[in-house]
C-alpha cells in the first residue's frame, strides 16, 4: 500500500532524501524522482477538503520569493484589474472497454476529436493494477466496443522522432456508435484515469465549476479547486475572468512526446478583455497550460490576442517564448513532461528549481487531484 500524505503537513522527512536533485547554479532542467507519496491518489474530497482548501504554492519569477497558502486564499495574490482566463470545457467519459478480435480486453481513450469526424484514440492495456500503452494494435484492426458499437484504426499518428515506428501509441480511428457520441459516452463511457489513482470516481469529480460544453479527454484540472463562492469574491475583488474553450486530449505525454492538435475557441470578448488588461498593466494569469497553447496560438507578435478558433498545434518553448500571459495557474509536472518547457519559457529554470524543491520538500501532491502552483511576476 502507498503511503498517505497528510495534506495539512509541511514537511515529508521520511522520502525527502531521495526526492530530487537539482543544480541550481546552472539552472539545469529539472530532474527528479516523484514519490509515490506525493501522487494524489483521490479527491480532496475525499481526504476531508472542499476543492479550494487544496494547498497553493505562490511563487514570483522576478524575485525567487515562494508563499505556501491555501488555493482559497488566491484573491490575496492577484490585484483589482487582473484578468484570469480559464478554459470552460468539460471531460467526457472519454475511457471504454473495448475487445479485439482475438478476445482480447483493452481500453480505448478518446483523445482528440478531428476535424474530419474521426478520433484520435490511445489503447491501453491493463495489469489489474494500472494500464499502459497497447503497441500491438495494426492498422485497419477492428474493435468491439460496448453496446453494439465499433472502432475501427486506420493510421498511426507520427510516433515521437526518437520512438520506433513500430512503437505506435496513438491512433486515427473511425467510431461506428448507435447515438450521438455525448449520449453514448455519458452511459458506456467512464473517467481517464491512470494507476496513482487507485479507484474510479465519478464523472462529477472531474468537472470545474466553470463548465460550459464538454469535449476534454482529461479534466482541465487547473481550474478544478474553484468555486462558486471563489469566483464570486474574485469578481468583488475586481479581478475579471474571462472564459475560452480548449479540448485537451489524452495527457499521458510524460516522456518529451509533442503534444498533438487540439480544438480550442477564444472568444472576442476574452481577447478584448486580455488587450485591455495588458495596455493598462495589470496582469493576465492563465488558468492552465492548455490556456496558455490557446492565448499564445491567437497571439501576434507584438502580444495581442485576437478571437480565434480551429486546431492547434503550438508548442511553447523559451526559444519561442511567451507573448499574452504573464503568470500562470497549474498544478505540477513530471520531469520529462512537456508542460515544464512552458513554464520555463514564462518562469525560467532557476526560478522553476527554486520553485520545485520548495514543492517536493513541503509535500506538495501532483496529478489533477493535487496542489497547485501560482506562478507570478
Amino acid at each position: 500500500m502507498r503511503e498517505k500524505v497528510n495534506p495539512m503537513n509541511q514537511t515529508l522527512d521520511q522520502t525527502r532524501p531521495n526526492l530530487f536533485s537539482f543544480t541550481i547554479a546552472n539552472c539545469a532542467p529539472l530532474e527528479f524522482e516523484l514519490a509515490p507519496a506525493l501522487e494524489a491518489g483521490e479527491p480532496p474530497e475525499a481526504r476531508g477538503l472542499d476543492r479550494d482548501q487544496v494547498r497553493l504554492m505562490v511563487s514570483h519569477y522576478t524575485d525567487d520569493r515562494v508563499v505556501h497558502t491555501r488555493f482559497r486564499q488566491i484573491v490575496d495574490f492577484l490585484n483589482p484589474g487582473d484578468v484570469l482566463v480559464i478554459n470552460t470545457s468539460g471531460t467526457l467519459n472519454a475511457a471504454l472497454q473495448a475487445t479485439r478480435a482475438d478476445g482480447m480486453p483493452l481500453e480505448l481513450h478518446l483523445s482528440t476529436r478531428l476535424p474530419s469526424g474521426l478520433w484520435l484514440v490511445e489503447l491501453r492495456q491493463s495489469d489489474g493494477k494500472d494500464t499502459m500503452p497497447f503497441y500491438s494494435a495494426l492498422p485497419g484492426e477492428g474493435l468491439d466496443l460496448p453496446g453494439g458499437a465499433t472502432a475501427r484504426l486506420l493510421t498511426p499518428r507520427d510516433p515521437a522522432p526518437d520512438l520506433k515506428k513500430d512503437h505506435v501509441r496513438l491512433w486515427v480511428a473511425s467510431l461506428a456508435l448507435p447515438t450521438a457520441v455525448h449520449e453514448y459516452l455519458a452511459r458506456y463511457g467512464f473517467p481517464i484515469r491512470y494507476g496513482y489513482v487507485a479507484q474510479g470516481w465519478p464523472s462529477s469529480y472531474y468537472q470545474t465549476v466553470c463548465t460550459t460544453e464538454t469535449g476534454s479527454a482529461e479534466m482541465p484540472s487547473a481550474g478544478r479547486a474553484f468555486t462558486p463562492e471563489l469566483l464570486t469574491q474574485l469578481v468583488a475583488h475586481g479581478i475579471q475572468v474571462a472564459p475560452l474553450v480548449l479540448h485537451t486530449g489524452v495527457a499521458s505525454l510524460e516522456d518529451h512526446e509533442p503534444p498533438y492538435e487540439e480544438f480550442f475557441r477564444v472568444p472576442p470578448k476574452t481577447a478584448r478583455l486580455v488587450n485591455q488588461a495588458r495596455e493598462a498593466g495589470k496582469r493576465v494569469v492563465a488558468v492552465g497550460t492548455t490556456v496558455v497553447r490557446a492565448l499564445e496560438t491567437v497571439a501576434d507578435r507584438a502580444g495581442v490576442v485576437h478571437s480565434g478558433q480551429g486546431w492547434t498545434d503550438l508548442i511553447v518553448t523559451p526559444e519561442r517564448g511567451l507573448r499574452a500571459i504573464d503568470g500562470l495557474l497549474t498544478g505540477m509536472h513530471e520531469p520529462r513532461a512537456t508542460h515544464l518547457a512552458m513554464l520555463e519559457a514564462l518562469a525560467g529554470p532557476c526560478h522553476l528549481n527554486v520553485a520545485y524543491r520548495e514543492a517536493l520538500s513541503n509535500g506538495y501532491l501532483w496529478h489533477e487531484f493535487g496542489d497547485l502552483h501560482l506562478i507570478l511576476p
